[in-house]
């Protein structure tokens, strides 16, 4: 009798220890859901922010076609970042968070350098070769930068979504390059398209790093500027800036400075929170196709069909990347592990 009794009790003891540990399986399993969909939709909303971030950009060099004539790329690209770093100080100031505004200082100065290369280098192939085709060359090779540096420095290696979408951007940028109306490109245009690619690579590439040791994109964003604009500020001297009094200086200058500049920027080192460098670069191709866009629609420039073909392989890349990490997985289930 008392062996039959201490059998019920363990066999008792034993499914309350199953139950206890289906329950806490269960709970488990569904702490992980939960994390796994919050990081999806974390990753989704990051995305959003630097896609938005890249169609301001794209109208930055339609809105320097409107710039005065007498106005110079270098002018324009240093203005710019000197009007985003006032304009993200005054936030900054406000909450009382200026001290750490240039930490670490070796970082922001790197990024801020970067920035400047970029500005001037961008607007200077916009200036040679025009809308379309300075955008898109110099856009278009910033995902291979950013991906190879984003792998050997950060060791961010890209998802497998990311390499046909490169691929589909680069494709994409042959293609419009080749379309230009005038029937040549300057050799110079093209290499300096190509160092502003290389120069927001490492712009990227150092945001992230900073925005690791301090989540805190407003401040980074402003350290940025604002050193980058303090920096360059002597140059301006040396360049006539009388054009500034005019609509079409003062004017494009306060939309590229705040819009596609500040803005922008802010964005884009929010969004960066949430992605890989890689994953940035390639996202950002919506600029160069939003600049064609507004290129052919609002400047007359013109494209080929190699072009629109070009703009269409573009925008496969950017579906790809959008493209649910559920989907990719049903649709290539033995490629997609790092998606």
């Amino acid at each position: 009798m008392v062996y039959l009794e201490n059998e019920k009790r363990q066999s008792r003891g034993e499914g309350l220890l199953l139950y206890t540990h289906k329950t806490i399986s269960y709970f488990s399993a569904e702490m992980t859901d939960h994390n796994r969909k919050k990081s999806q939709s974390t990753k989704k909303y990051g995305e959003f922010l630097v896609l938005l971030a890249a169609i301001l950009w794209g109208t930055t060099g339609t809105a320097q076609a409107f710039a005065n004539p007498a106005a110079q790329p270098v002018v324009i690209g240093i203005c710019r970042v000197l009007i985003a770093g006032l304009v993200l100080s005054i936030p900054v100031l406000l909450r009382g968070n200026l001290m750490k505004l240039f930490q670490p200082f070796g970082l922001v100065l790197l990024a801020a350098v970067s920035s400047l290369m970029y500005q001037v280098t961008f607007f200077s192939a916009v200036h040679i070769t025009g809308v379309a085709i300075g955008t898109i060359v110099g856009i278009g090779s910033s995902p291979i930068f950013a991906g190879i540096l984003g792998w050997l420095i950060r060791k961010e290696r890209p998802g497998w979504r990311w390499w046909p979408a490169t691929i589909l951007a680069i494709g994409g940028t042959f293609l419009v390059a080749l379309s230009s109306s005038t029937g040549s490109v300057a050799i110079s245009g093209i290499l300096l398209a190509l160092a502003s690619g290389f120069s927001y690579a490492v712009l990227a590439v150092a945001m992230k790093n900073i925005l690791q040791l301090r989540n805190d994109p407003l401040s980074v964003t402003c350290g940025v500027f604002l050193l980058g604009g303090c920096i360059t500020l002597p140059v301006l001297f040396f360049f006539e800036i009388s054009w500034m009094k005019h609509p079409d200086g003062i004017g494009v200058l306060l939309y590229l400075g705040i819009i596609t500049a500040a803005l922008a920027y802010y964005l884009f080192t929010s969004g960066l929170r949430y992605v890989k460098v890689a994953t940035a670069g390639t996202l950002t191709m919506a600029e160069p196709m939003t600049a064609g866009i507004l290129g052919v629609v609002i400047l007359g420039e013109r494209l080929s069909t190699s072009g629109w073909w070009g703009i269409a392989l573009l925008i496969s890349g950017l579906i790809i990347l959008a493209f649910p990490a559920r989907t990719v997985r049903a649709l290539f289930p033995a490629h997609s592990k790092n998606t």
